[in-house]
């Protein structure tokens, strides 16, 4: 028993750690998790040495290229939040509710991605954020945001699949979406399958066509607004009338309602955002991370100013709040504020092209569903929080146990298609809706110990390979607003009059959390971690790699690089 708890906090008993003298692992190595073999190379006690003939000893390959790593850091956070759940946005707040929020939101994502940067450069391992919360907080709390993180990716996987399947009858309203939920979970879980160069590749198209879509739409945007569209010039006509802000839920109080309006958009802006922190997941299996990762995360403020914060600027110019086809609930392109803004001027072919965007769209989201899901996973039970097998890797560097279970809680998209099963399938997307930021809680709260455990050894930033500006009084800000939107993102359920079923479904997802986190403290006994015990050492590669090899780009690439930011 004892034993197995301090497997569980990441340790082992030292007298278990013996090594043979010609470095080879001993049979006692072979029944260790990789919790206690990363235990035992801290420790200097045994030689990182991977067996040909031992196929679950293998690691993760840094397959992933500077590009892959951009674009990754780019279509993560472009999905149907921004396409669909931006329209719901503009209906509760108004333009400029929307916009503020969004912005707002923006920056705490910023002092997430700068905080994130920091660590995941310096400590660049699969699983970063389960890692990072047990080395330098406390083991109870990695263990508790790990499988709340990994079951809000694995749930989203079944919410990504059906909607794919919405958006096709978009087209043919008489085809079921079992149908397609059947083909799509088969092609995605088998593209997991293969060495993470094909999960690179494949998001890296992916996230050329988002690009593309959303910087045509902008200039689409402007030339409507400048009257090439039936309406004529429009200007700001739509922020006098009906308004910059909209009144959300109370009616007796315009100033309120409006404020209201403006901070139950906070968390709809939060799933927009959510997948801006997969370059820590990523980071694990990229090459040379400690110059790729800077370079995605130092572009991570102008890509939110342009791809979010520029976006929702221009559908506030192009579409009234008021219009009722925001608040339609479809799940397809008749519901995309850029459609609505589309037909407002007449235009008749786009639909269909946002549509065929959208359906790429989740598509990418449910392929990065089950990659990041698959590594928070492994970072699990590297860590002693989940079962050893979840840590098995094969020689191509595929985590193939942990893709399968995560791609497992694709079927439940099946839920979908009777009546019966809808209700419980929408509980389990409710669990997971509030779980990034309580993910973002987290990196904020690992950073600020990470500087406290730094200061300890008397390092000094400087010999970071990334320093973000501000620290670590952004990683506060960050810290600190997360926690206020995780306690107040469920206040409509008070309105008008309090609401039960609202109030879980808005508050289910930190209940698990605490339960997790009490539970394994109590059954476990674990401290928090004190910043001179920090773990600083493991998965840091030597210094000697920290410098890239490759030629310098050419000019075409530092000028797609400055158009990307």
């Amino acid at each position: 028993m004892e034993d197995n708890k301090a497997a569980s906090q990441g340790k082992l008993p030292i007298d278990s750690a013996i090594t043979e003298e010609n470095g080879s692992q001993s049979p006692s190595d072979r029944s260790l998790t990789p919790s206690g073999l990363r235990e035992r190379r801290r420790n200097g006690l045994t030689k990182d040495v991977e067996s040909d003939n031992e196929e679950e000893e293998t690691k993760l390959k840094r397959n992933l290229k500077n590009r892959h790593l951009q674009m990754i850091a780019i279509g993560g956070t472009i999905g149907t939040g921004l396409f669909i759940s931006s329209g719901t946005a503009l209906a509760e707040a108004g333009p400029a509710g929307s916009l503020i929020a969004y912005a707002f939101v923006g920056s705490i994502v910023y002092s997430v991605m700068c905080s994130l940067g920091e660590m995941a450069t310096y400590i660049p391992i699969p699983g970063a954020f389960t890692s990072y919360a047990a080395r330098l907080v406390d083991p109870s709390l990695g263990f508790a945001m790990g499988w709340i993180y990994w079951f809000n990716w694995a749930s989203t996987y079944a919410v990504e699949l059906t909607a794919s399947g919405m958006i096709i009858q978009y087209w043919n309203d008489q085809l079921s979406i079992a149908i397609f939920i059947g083909v799509f979970w088969v092609v995605i879980s088998a593209i997991n399958f293969l060495p993470v160069g094909f999960y690179g590749e494949l998001e890296f198209w992916f996230s050329i066509t988002k690009v593309l879509t959303v910087l045509g739409f902008m200039i689409f945007a402007i030339c409507i607004d400048a009257g090439v569209g039936k309406q004529g010039y429009i200007g700001f006509k739509y922020w006098h009338d009906p308004g910059a802000f909209a009144p959300y839920l109370i009616t007796s109080n315009e100033s309120v309602g409006k404020f209201v309006g403006f901070w139950a958009v906070l968390i709809q802006a939060g799933f927009s955002y959510q997948g801006t922190e997969l370059v820590g997941v990523a980071a694990g299996e990229t090459e040379n991370p400690q110059k790729t990762v800077p370079s995605a995360i130092r572009k991570t403020f102008i890509r939110i100013l342009v791809f979010f914060v520029l976006t929702i600027f221009f559908i506030g110019l192009l579409v009234p709040y008021t219009n009722p086809d925001l608040a339609s609930g479809a799940e397809n392109a008749s519901a995309s504020p850029m459609v609505i803004a589309a037909n407002l001027a007449g235009v008749k072919v786009l639909p269909s092209l946002i549509n065929a965007v959208l359906l790429t769209v989740v598509l990418s989201a449910a392929n990065s569903n089950v990659y990041s899901g698959s590594r928070v996973l492994l970072g699990l039970a590297q860590e002693g929080f989940a079962p050893s097998i979840f840590g098995w890797v094969t020689r191509r560097g595929v985590p193939y146990v942990s893709v399968a279970f995560t791609a497992l809680f694709g079927l439940l998209g099946f839920m979908n298609v009777s009546e019966s099963g809808t209700t419980v399938f929408n509980w389990l997307v409710n669990i997971s809706s509030v779980a990034g930021f309580i993910c973002w809680t987290s990196i904020n709260a690992s950073h600020i110990a990470f500087m406290k455990a730094m200061k300890a050894r008397g390092l000094s930033r400087d010999t970071l390979p990334y320093k973000a500006i501000w620290q670590p009084w952004l990683a506060w800000y960050g810290l600190f607003f997360n926690i206020l939107i995780i306690f107040t993102q469920g206040f409509t359920a008070w309105i008008p009059t309090f609401n039960v079923s609202d109030f879980w479904v808005a508050y289910i997802c930190p209940v698990l959390f605490v339960i997790l986190y009490i539970g394994h403290k109590a059954w476990y006994r674990t401290k928090f971690v004190r910043p001179i015990e920090a773990d600083l050492d493991t998965g840091r590669p030597p210094y000697t790699t920290w410098e890239s090899s490759n030629p310098k780009d050419g000019w075409v690439r530092r000028i797609w690089d400055s158009i990307m930011g």
